[in-house]
């Protein structure tokens, strides 16, 4: 069976952990699912009605992390970095049953998700991958933020820059080919803020779970995590993953060049609300066997059904 057929994982995956943001202690069972079943999360902590598809349109709330519900109601949050793997290692089908509303926090990156799916094993599927292709340039400018999709031949790049008053975060700029390129330090790449807002997080009632563990904390001109930073980038690298997944809420993977500076949960939901109002922005394309490009061939995909 080709790699450019739908995938889920071959066997359950089971996660304990800790909400960033509520502190609540969460119970997650990620299920293999049937093609075409698409990401479907599944409150098990309630009875009725408890279903909610990751979508665009189904966000309700993008501050400081991305949250889904569904016409109940019922909500999901903190799913981004669980959908920055699910993208990555081209995850197509699964379901995703959790006990608490936020998706545990874990070290803060998508690490933890990336090995425990790698180990489960991916199932190739009969049916082939759908994807999105962007035909015309989308913007939106907020100030001195922005962010723009525009169309690419085979490629899916995300090109994200951050400006911060801070001697140690500064500004920083990356740029990935999600389809192509290695993204080990992507998914390794940690949540991160200024020791500075942590009181004002927790006035909100944010960042209740918060700990070194699971975020990079910033004072001043140091780090506070007693091992540092992972890599140099690592702060938009986390952006980046951040980015993924909330891309991945079109429902596929998407064939076009992203570029972004400053922004966040917030302006990519917004991007991806314009870019589906015109019928025109985009067009879906369905690959079968050899038709694909080999620069489609995610290594990080290849590593995983070796």
């Amino acid at each position: 069976m080709s790699i450019l057929n739908q995938k889920t994982i071959k066997t359950p995956i089971h996660v304990n952990g800790v909400g960033l943001h509520t502190g609540k202690k969460v119970n997650v069972k990620i299920l293999p699912s049937e093609p075409n079943s698409g990401i479907l999360f599944k409150r098990v902590d309630v009875n009725h009605k408890n279903l909610i598809i990751p979508n665009y349109m189904n966000v309700c709330d993008t501050n400081l992390c991305t949250t889904i519900q569904n016409e109940n109601g019922i909500k999901v949050s903190t799913i981004e970095h669980l959908m920055g793997a699910f993208y990555g290692l081209g995850i197509d089908n699964v379901t995703v049953e959790i006990n608490e509303q936020e998706v545990p926090i874990l070290d803060g990156s998508a690490k933890e998700w990336v090995s425990l799916i790698l180990n489960s094993g991916l199932k190739n599927s009969d049916c082939p991958i759908k994807l999105i292709k962007i035909e015309k340039k989308i913007e939106i400018v907020e100030g001195q933020k922005f962010i723009e999709i525009n169309k690419s031949k085979v490629s899916s790049d995300i090109e994200f820059e951050i400006k911060y008053p801070n001697c140690i975060i500064e500004n920083q700029k990356n740029k990935v080919n999600i389809l192509n390129d290695d993204l080990f330090e992507i998914y390794n790449s940690r949540t991160f803020c200024k020791f500075e807002d942590i009181d004002k997080l927790k006035s909100l009632g944010l960042a209740k779970g918060g700990s070194l563990d699971n975020a990079i904390v910033v004072d001043g001109n140091k780090v506070l995590n007693k091992k540092g930073l992972r890599f140099k980038n690592e702060f938009v690298n986390h952006k980046i993953l951040d980015c993924m997944g909330d891309l991945y809420l079109s429902g596929y993977r998407i064939i076009g060049s992203l570029k972004c500076s400053q922004g966040g949960h917030s302006l990519t939901n917004k991007l991806l609300r314009k870019v589906f109002e015109n019928k025109s922005n985009f067009s879906f394309i369905e690959l079968k066997g050899k038709n694909l490009p080999h620069t489609f061939l995610n290594k990080q995909q290849l590593k995983s059904i070796a």
